[in-house]
């Protein structure tokens, strides 16, 4: 076997292992719609996109173009040159999806395949135009300027013209048919669902027909000369179909239009997406045939490669294959669908971004435009749209399986036909649109007219969008640097770099599966805490009693924690436990929101009478800031290497610890096993605890005034007491509003 046919082998190798990251990152685009608005179970959804995706494979043969010369001129390039440019770009896609797809950020791989490509194909054409002695102007030549700059610059107008077509075409048809929209659907359904397949079948069959792998010259012009006959004919079947099955069935007809559509949109997502992961392969393939008809195929131009070539089917359907098995089996497709989905959802909740200075800029400057805006419009229209656009018209949306949907079914469907509307317009255009780009800003687009992001919420969301979008160009950046690189290290180390780098790529992909399963594992603990809609008030006050328990329990162990590592200096002890806080943090604003949930299921007058939402946050966020400074400053302090506690600070020190951490953990079994609370118990514990702050508060400063405790040895001390004090404080304030709130509620309803 000669080198350059390895080259290809591993060209091919490397295709599957992009098709599986690839596919983990752009299963977000075509699943995001049904999953969130929970048409059917999980299974079925996956089984239509994995048929739409076998069929859009074929449609695919036109986009393979893109890689043999859509970014550089291939005649001015040999053979080898091709394939240093065609293993750097693979090596670099592979390593940077694999990036995104483990921290959940859905990153766009046609901005990585194209930019791979332009960094790759410049970094060789330097070298070749250095080598040769000729001008930096020539660069012009080797690269295809107007092609590349019509890709790049069609991807940015995708972006904003996504989102404006979202963002409207979900105004007016919420206004047709409002937030409760099972009266309107009934008397507009039918020509809702004939529209909506009519744009379906004509992006996806009149548009995708010239890229078709199976379709005859005729067949493509038979359909293209038939465009208004398909589409007359075909809105009359679907109106008059989905209209009977309104009048004479119960089924909801948005359920087959999401599902259609979920087929149409992974259609076009492997008609246009699939050359992101096999175009670079199948190029390399071409030329390596190409060149072993010369007679040194180290020395054979690539002429041939701007001629149009025909795909083969069948390894066309072997791609899709394997992309059918990844969508499947692989968890950091959920991962990467999970950040558009809550960054989409109609209701509040824990959200997974935080905030940002520039997203609370945005968010002042659009409620400032919005406010003019309404001030302009006459007060009559104002209301007509008020009423109509009022998400508290309906409730929760439920699912088939019981639980509350992210969004509701409307939504979805106008998610979908607009993103595979786009998608395969642009894919009729050989253009190698973002598929993630476009179905990403057509969700947050439709989710703004849904008004999903209000004052509790915007600026979390804006910060999530700002984080992907900023993700996109540092997608971009990194992909032409690193391709870059790689060209020139294969170009001038010849076949040992390939092998290294094969193995470069190997380890990071380990070792980022083991990052995404820590993750993963997080996210379930957290996902397990959320308290679902659908419980009755009985449960939901049996979850906040076990989750709040749950909650002390782990600050007891914790702060144990950080007793006995600062007694004996030790910072990796330290360390640990301080990497703790945030899933701490995030569980605290979670109880938050479940016993907020809780109480919004009691009588009206029991929240009222007993007010106790706002001291429950207070105690529960003042609990675990004072955890935080506690386990941070005893960090900062052995970190900084600073002088370790006296014996007999330790010795008092000890006292507190076994004061507080018997406290919160018997609050907790309290809590947790539902017994009746000792109130007597806890209260002699606090003031205990009382007790011995006085105490060693006079005892400390006896050390200070004999210069016996520094100024940072005396701070951590008290810090420590500090702390201790209030912890215990707010845990009594937490069971006094469970004796309270809930108590109350028991006697109210005769439990």
């Amino acid at each position: 076997m000669d080198i350059y046919l390895f080259s290809v082998v591993i060209l091919i190798g490397l295709a599957v292992f992009d098709l599986i990251v690839g596919v983990s990152n752009d299963a977000v685009n075509f699943l995001n719609s049904p999953i969130g608005s929970r048409v059917a179970p999980r299974h079925v959804i996956m089984i239509i996109a994995s048929l739409g995706m076998l069929a859009g494979v074929t449609f695919s043969s036109g986009m393979m173009e893109v890689a043999r010369k859509g970014i550089f001129h291939p005649q001015f390039f040999l053979m080898p040159e091709l394939v240093t440019i065609f293993l750097a770009v693979m090596l670099t896609d592979i390593i940077l999806l694999d990036f995104f797809n483990t921290f959940g950020l859905p990153t766009s791989t046609t901005v990585s395949i194209v930019f791979e490509l332009l960094g790759a194909a410049v970094a060789v054409s330097l070298i070749k135009i250095y080598m040769a002695d000729e001008s930096l102007s020539m660069l012009v030549n080797y690269i295809n300027t107007g092609k590349a700059l019509a890709i790049i610059s069609g991807i940015l107008i995708s972006v904003v013209m996504a989102f404006f077509f979202g963002a409207l075409i979900m105004f007016l048809t919420r206004l047709v048919f409002t937030f409760d929209y099972a009266k309107p659907l009934k008397r507009y359904g039918g020509l809702w669902g004939g529209v909506a397949l009519s744009v379906i079948t004509y992006f996806m069959l009149i548009k995708g027909a010239k890229g078709a792998s199976f379709l005859t010259p005729e067949a493509v012009l038979w359909i293209k000369t038939h465009t208004w006959t398909i589409l007359s004919s075909g809105f009359m079947v679907f109106a008059i179909l989905f209209q009977l099955i309104l009048l004479f069935t119960r089924i909801n007809i948005l359920k087959p239009i999401i599902l259609m559509g979920t087929f149409a949109l992974a259609m076009a997502f492997a008609a246009n997406d699939l050359v992101n992961f096999i175009g670079v392969p199948m190029a390399g393939m071409n030329a390596y045939t190409i060149a072993q008809g010369a007679g040194d195929p180290s020395m054979a131009t690539m002429e041939a490669l701007q001629e149009p070539i025909q795909s083969n089917t069948f390894l066309l359907l072997i791609a899709g294959t394997i992309m059918v098995v990844t969508l499947w089996i692989s968890r950091k497709s959920r991962t990467v669908s999970k950040t558009e989905v809550t960054l989409a959802r109609q209701d509040e909740g824990s959200e997974r971004f935080g905030s940002s200075p520039l997203s609370r800029v945005i968010v002042r400057m659009v409620y400032s435009q919005f406010d003019f805006t309404r001030k302009m419009l006459p007060s009559g229209l104002k209301r007509i749209i008020s009423n109509r656009l009022d998400p508290k018209t309906t409730g929760p949306v439920p699912s088939v399986s019981g639980a509350t949907a992210s969004f509701d079914l409307l939504r979805a469907s106008v998610n979908l036909i607009v993103a595979s509307a786009v998608v395969s317009f642009a894919t009729s255009m050989k253009l190698p649109l973002s598929t993630t780009y476009v179905t990403f800003m057509v969700a947050m687009g439709t989710s703004l007219s849904d008004q999903a992001w209000g004052s509790e919420s915007a600026v979390y969301r804006v910060t999530g969008v700002l984080t992907v979008i900023g993700g996109w160009f540092f997608t971009a950046l990194v992909a032409f640097t690193i391709a870059s690189v790689f060209a020139c290290i294969i170009y001038f180390v010849k076949f040992p770099a390939v092998l290294g780098l094969v193995l470069l790529a190997g380890a990071i992909i380990f070792k980022s599966y083991r990052v995404h399963f820590k993750r993963e594992e997080k996210d379930k603990d957290m996902a397990t805490l959320s308290l679902r809609n659908d419980v009755d008030a009985e449960t939901a006050i049996k979850i906040s009693f076990e989750q709040t328990g749950h909650f002390l329990k782990e600050i007891s162990d914790t702060v144990d924690v950080c007793f006995d590592a600062a007694f004996s200096e030790d910072r990796q002890r330290l360390k640990n436990v301080k990497n703790e806080i945030d899933k701490i943090q995030k569980w605290a604003d979670i109880i938050a929101a479940n016993i907020f949930k809780t109480l919004f299921l009691l009588n009206k007058e029991d929240v009222e009478e007993t007010q106790t939402y706002s001291h429950t946050i207070r105690a529960l966020r003042d609990i675990s800031e004072s955890h935080r400074d506690m386990i941070m400053h005893a960090y900062e302090h052995f970190d900084n290497n600073h002088t370790g506690l006296l014996e007999v600070q330790k010795q008092e020190l000890r006292q507190i610890k076994a004061a507080i951490t018997r406290l919160l953990r018997n609050t907790g079994i309290m809590l947790l096993q539902r017994k009746k609370v000792d109130f007597d118990y806890i209260s002699n514990q606090d003031q205990k605890l009382r007790q011995l702050f006085d105490a060693f508060d006079k005892n400390q400063i006896k050390r200070i005034q004999n210069a016996q405790s520094k100024t940072r040895l005396s701070i951590l001390f008290y810090r420590f007491m500090e702390n201790s004090v209030k912890i215990s404080q707010q845990t009594r304030n937490l069971l006094d509003i469970f004796r309270e709130s809930f108590t109350h509620h028991k006697n109210h309803t005769g439990g």
